[in-house]
């Protein structure tokens, strides 16, 4: 019982210090982020050192896994919005509801993308380019990948779940610990190590795929003991007492199937990037730099998700306690805090664009395209940061649509399209590729603004009725 007075209070401290509330799940948020993002720095790394095939072989499997994982983290968002909304109107019972099917959904996605993965998956990365000694690599990696993809599911899940409580600190910590702990195998499983005795296994890239494996498995078993042995959370996993809700299924997939989708489009133009870079002379070297220059992209955009990733939670549960003017002053909080820290870190990205690109590789081909990439994308970084906020923000109100839209017009309507056309009609250099980026995004701005503002707009004419109404 106590569990449950500290949700309550979770509830009631956020809408009395809606900023406090903020940062007190977006913090967090930032720190797991920041140890996975820390993880894929040193991962790349590590792969770096055994050749510009080897990261090549990596590069090509993201638009896959981006995939295989953009349905749970689509879906889950529908979880948390879902959850977070239940809570606010202290509907505890549709919460742990709410929650149960977001279990029997994620079991689901195990099954259909482990399995299509096994079966499909070379001849994926074949229609993504990839042949010779760098297909072998690629399936190699995602081969061990796909053994630990239903563990990384269910692990997602768990963390949109107690995300929707607004309890961000405990999953963030297991998810924090499985990064370490993944950091630490990688070495022993990646390379034989002979000057210490050749204690390491030397698997090479399949090695970095199986220290990952087994980190997710201990994440997995981590978050079962204690959400369903400890019960940890407010939330009540209650499996065998389970009953199907027509209601809080769509609830949870109107919101989660259009961030799906949005993801799914994504990793299509991500393939069609490589693809088009691939093409180019000496084209595993684009891809390469086209890689490690994403890597640091999410570096960039760690407080900006970590904001966006608060600003659901909180929306979603102002919304369902009908605290309007709370949820309007944290929207226009968070927004502008989002702006001011992706500018800052853009002037910095840009002015040591070159030191952070050496981090990954020696290569400098590699490094000149990863450099033209970040100084270009820097200019309108603060413009994404803001698309980002508005599109969370309008899945804590319920509305998915709007964030599908925008990611269609972005990618299949204009970067994947421009970027073709430069290259493959115009054959302009790779960096006309960035130019056709920049464009999609300052257009997906100009739209998620405009769509945030009008939704708001309606929350302040509701608001508005209500003072009248009180006042006569």
């Amino acid at each position: 019982m106590q569990i449950d007075h500290k949700s309550e209070s979770r509830l009631q401290s956020f809408i009395k210090n809606p900023r406090k509330a903020l940062w007190s799940i977006a913090v967090p948020i930032m720190f797991g982020m920041g140890i996975q993002t820390l993880y894929n720095i040193v991962d790349m790394i590590f792969i770096g050192r055994l050749g510009g095939e080897a990261i090549t072989g990596v590069a090509l499997n993201m638009p896959l896994f981006f995939l295989m994982l953009g349905l749970t983290m689509g879906l889950g968002t529908g979880v948390t919005a879902t959850i977070a909304r239940y809570i606010g109107e202290e509907n505890k019972k549709s919460a742990d509801n709410a929650a149960e099917h977001a279990l029997i959904i994620g079991g689901l996605i195990a099954l259909i993308f482990t399995s299509i993965g096994i079966i499909f998956g070379k001849n994926i990365l074949i229609s993504f380019g990839a042949e010779g000694n760098i297909l072998e690599i690629a399936w190699d990696y995602l081969f061990f990948i796909l053994l630990g993809l239903p563990f990384m599911v269910f692990s997602g899940f768990f963390r949109s779940i107690l995300a929707g409580e607004g309890d961000m600190k405990f999953p963030m910590m297991v998810a924090g610990f499985g990064t370490v702990l993944n950091i630490i195998l990688d070495p022993f499983f990646i390379f034989d190590l002979k000057s210490i005795g050749g204690i390491g296994l030397g698997l090479g890239v399949k090695g970095a795929a199986a220290a990952t494996v087994l980190s997710q498995i201990i994440v997995f078993m981590i978050f079962i003991y204690m959400l369903f042995v400890k019960d940890h959370a407010y939330i009540t996993f209650r499996l065998k007492d389970f009953s199907p809700s027509k209601t809080i299924l769509w609830s949870i997939i109107k919101i989660g199937l259009p961030a799906s989708v949005s993801m799914l489009i994504m990793a299509i133009g991500q393939g069609v990037f490589n693809k088009i870079l691939i093409y180019y002379p000496n084209g595993s070297e684009y891809v390469a730099g086209y890689q490690v220059a994403g890597r640091l992209d999410m570096l960039i955009f760690l407080p900006i998700f970590a904001i966006a990733g608060a600003l659901t939670t909180i929306v979603g549960m102002f919304s369902g306690a009908k605290k309007i003017g709370a949820l309007l002053s944290i929207v226009k909080y968070g927004s502008k805090s989002a702006f001011f820290i992706s500018s800052i870190v853009s002037i910095f990205v840009f002015i040591f664009a070159r030191e952070m690109t050496a981090l990954f590789t020696k290569d400098l081909n590699i490094q000149k395209v990863s450099i033209s990439f970040l100084r270009h994308l820097t200019l309108i970084y603060p413009l994404v940061s803001i698309a980002i906020t508005s599109g969370r923000v309008l899945q804590g109100l319920g509305k998915g649509i709007p964030v599908l839209v925008i990611t269609t017009v972005r990618v299949l309507g204009l970067s994947a399209p421009l970027a073709i056309y430069f290259s493959v009609y115009l054959n302009k250099p790779v960096e006309w590729n960035w130019y056709a980026i920049m464009i999609s995004a300052t257009a997906a701005f100009i739209i998620a603004v405009a769509w945030l503002k009008v939704e708001l707009d309606k929350l302040r004419k509701g608001l508005n009725h209500k003072t009248d109404s009180y006042e006569k």
